[in-house]
C-alpha cells in the first residue's frame, strides 16, 4: 500500500504510458498487492496501441526469423487471453492461398505444423489443406489459386483492451491518469519524484518508490528528455499503415497474403460491412504522433491484394486508414521487417529502480507485464505471486462459446435491441452489457440517441467508468462507430461530451 511520507503519497510503482504494456503492469502491480499510479498523456491506448492489426496471434512469418522462443509464448498465450476476454476477443480462421512462385507448399506445410504444436493449443482447432476450387474461401480469389491452408489464431478489439487492464487496475487500487503529461521525473534519495501536468492546467508531483518506462514510441523520449538520462540503447521506430475497404467477400475467414518482397498482409472481416487490410512495414522518421498512411503506402495494400482477388480495389475504395509506430528494440536488422518482435526491459539501478520497456507485441502484453514483475520483484518482497492467467478482464467472466447465447438472452430481454445493437453491446461489455442497459425497457430510456445505437446512457458509461472524454475516444478507440456516423453527428457527440465534461467538472469544484 502507498503511504504518506512528509504528507505526501509515496506509491510503490508509477507507470509511465497509458498503452497495453503500461496498463498491463499497472494492473498485474496492483493485483499482487503493490500501490500503483499510471500518467498517460493523451487517452488511453491512443497511439501504437489502437493502432495495431488486432490479432491475438503467434507470428507465423517469425518462424523464418528463427524467433521460436517468441512464437512458442505468443501461442501459448492466445488461448490463456482468449479465456479472459472472449467478449473482446474471439477464434478466426486464416486462409493461406499456395502462390507457385513464392515459398513451396511443402514449406508452408512445415511451418503450419510447427505452428500447431509449438504453443500446446487445446482450444483452437487444427491446420487443414483447401482445394480453393471447391471451398468458398477460393470464390474471391483468382482462379490461379488452387490450393491453400487454414489454420487458427485470434482477433483482439486492441484498445477496449488497453480500457479494460487500466479498469482493472483501478479496481484493485490503482491511480489511473489520463491526459496527465509527465514533464520530468528525478531520483530524490530513495525515491523518484515525479512532475505531472494534466491537460485542465492542473500540476502535481508524485513519489514512487520505482519508476517504469512504457512509453512505447516515445520511450526513448522519454529517457532523454524526462529522465535526462543518457542510455546506449536505442528504440527502432516502425510505421505499420492500415486501410479499410468496405466489405470484400462474404465468408467470416481471413486472408493471409504472401508477398514477392517476402512479406505478408492480412485482409480480415472487420466491424460487420468492411474489410481490414494490413499491416506495411517501414522505417519511420518524425515524431510518434505524425504516423499517417501514406499514398505509396495505400497503393501498395491495394496492389498486394489484387494480387489475390478477383475484383480489383484501389485508393478509391478506401473508407479509411489508420498508422501506427511500433517502437521495436533496436537489434541491427537490416530491413524493417526483419527487426524483432520481441520485448526487451532494462533495468537501472543507479538509485531507486527505473525499468524501460523496449519493443513487444500486443499478445505478449500480458507475458511482458509478468516479467517486468520478476524484474522488480526483489524491490518488493511483500508483493504476492503471478496472477493474470486465470483472472478474466471487466465483461470477460463466461465461456469463450457462450457469445451467441448471451447476445440471444440480450435481445430477448431488451426487445428494442435489434440485432446488430445487440451483438456490438456484448462484444464491447460482455456480462457488463446488462448493467449498461440497466431497467430500460424501450430505446427513449437510454436517453438521447447520437446515431449508429450510440446513445447518452452509453455515453455516461465511458465517461465515467472508461475515461473518455471526446468523442474521438468513443468513436475510434472504445467503439469503431467513427466507419458509421456522420460528420454532423460526430460533432454534435464531440459538443455534448465537452459539455458533459465541463458540468462533471463545475460540480466537482464547489
Amino acid at each position: 500500500m502507498s503511504v504518506a511520507a512528509e504528507g505526501r503519497e509515496v506509491f510503490d510503482l508509477f507507470i509511465v504510458g497509458g498503452g497495453v504494456n503500461g496498463c498491463g503492469i499497472a494492473r498485474d502491480a496492483a493485483g499482487r498487492g503493490l500501490s500503483v499510479a499510471l500518467a498517460e498523456m493523451n487517452d488511453l491506448g491512443s497511439a501504437t496501441s489502437s493502432a495495431s492489426t488486432k490479432l491475438f496471434h503467434g507470428g507465423l512469418r517469425y518462424l523464418e526469423y528463427y524467433e521460436f522462443r517468441l512464437v512458442r509464448e505468443s501461442l501459448i498465450e492466445r488461448e490463456t487471453l482468449l479465456r479472459a476476454m472472449p467478449h473482446i476477443s474471439w477464434p478466426l480462421r486464416f486462409v493461406l492461398p499456395h502462390h507457385r512462385g513464392l515459398r513451396p507448399a511443402w514449406l508452408l506445410r512445415l511451418g503450419l505444423f510447427i505452428y500447431d504444436h509449438l504453443g500446446g493449443r487445446k482450444i483452437l482447432p487444427a491446420t487443414r489443406s483447401l482445394d480453393l476450387t471447391r471451398d468458398p474461401a477460393g470464390k474471391p480469389l483468382k482462379d490461379d489459386f488452387a490450393k491453400g491452408f487454414e489454420y487458427s489464431d485470434c482477433w483482439v478489439e486492441d484498445s477496449r483492451l488497453v480500457v479494460l487492464n487500466a479498469r482493472d487496475a483501478e479496481a484493485r487500487g490503482a491511480r489511473i491518469l489520463p491526459r496527465a503529461k509527465v514533464t520530468s521525473a528525478r531520483r530524490e534519495g530513495d525515491l523518484w519524484a515525479i512532475d505531472i501536468a494534466h491537460q485542465d492546467g492542473r500540476r502535481e508531483t508524485a513519489r514512487a518508490r520505482a519508476l517504469v518506462n512504457a512509453g512505447g514510441p516515445w520511450v526513448a523520449d522519454v529517457i532523454s528528455g524526462v529522465l535526462r538520462i543518457n542510455s546506449s540503447e536505442r528504440v527502432r521506430l516502425v510505421r505499420g499503415s492500415h486501410i479499410v475497404t468496405k466489405r470484400l467477400f462474404e465468408h467470416d475467414r481471413c486472408y493471409i497474403f504472401q508477398g514477392g518482397d517476402g512479406r505478408i498482409v492480412f485482409a480480415i472481416p472487420y466491424e460487420t460491412d468492411f474489410t481490414l487490410i494490413g499491416t506495411t512495414d517501414r522505417d519511420h522518421q518524425g515524431g510518434p504522433s505524425e504516423a499517417r498512411a501514406q499514398d505509396d503506402e495505400i497503393d501498395y495494400l491495394c496492389g498486394f491484394v489484387c494480387e489475390y482477388l478477383k475484383t480489383p480495389i484501389s485508393r478509391a475504395d478506401v473508407v479509411w486508414t489508420y498508422s501506427g509506430v511500433r517502437p521495436l528494440y533496436d537489434d541491427g536488422a537490416k530491413s524493417a521487417t526483419a527487426a524483432t518482435r520481441d520485448y526487451v526491459l532494462s533495468l537501472d539501478e543507479n538509485g531507486p529502480p527505473l525499468l524501460n520497456v523496449f519493443g513487444g507485441k500486443i499478445t505478449t502484453y500480458r507475458r511482458l507485464a509478468e516479467s517486468a514483475m520478476a524484474k522488480l520483484g526483489r524491490f518488493f518482497p511483500q508483493a504476492r505471486g503471478p496472477w493474470t492467467a486465470g483472472a478474466p478482464l471487466p465483461g470477460g467472466d463466461f465461456p469463450v462459446d457462450a457469445v451467441d447465447r448471451l447476445v440471444a438472452d440480450l435481445a430477448r430481454d431488451y426487445p428494442f435491441l435489434t440485432p446488430f445493437w445487440a451483438r456490438r453491446l456484448v462484444k464491447a461489455y460482455g456480462t457488463e452489457a446488462r448493467t449498461l442497459l440497466g431497467d430500460a425497457t424501450r430505446a427513449e430510456d437510454l436517453g438521447r440517441a447520437f446515431g449508429a445505437t450510440l446513445t447518452e446512457r452509453e455515453i455516461d458509461w465511458l465517461m465515467e467508468r472508461e475515461y473518455a472524454a471526446r468523442a474521438e475516444d468513443v468513436i475510434w478507440r472504445r467503439s469503431k462507430l467513427g466507419l458509421r456516423l456522420t460528420r454532423e453527428e460526430a460533432d454534435a457527440l464531440d459538443a455534448f461530451m465537452r459539455d458533459r465534461g465541463a458540468r462533471t467538472r463545475s460540480l466537482a469544484a464547489e
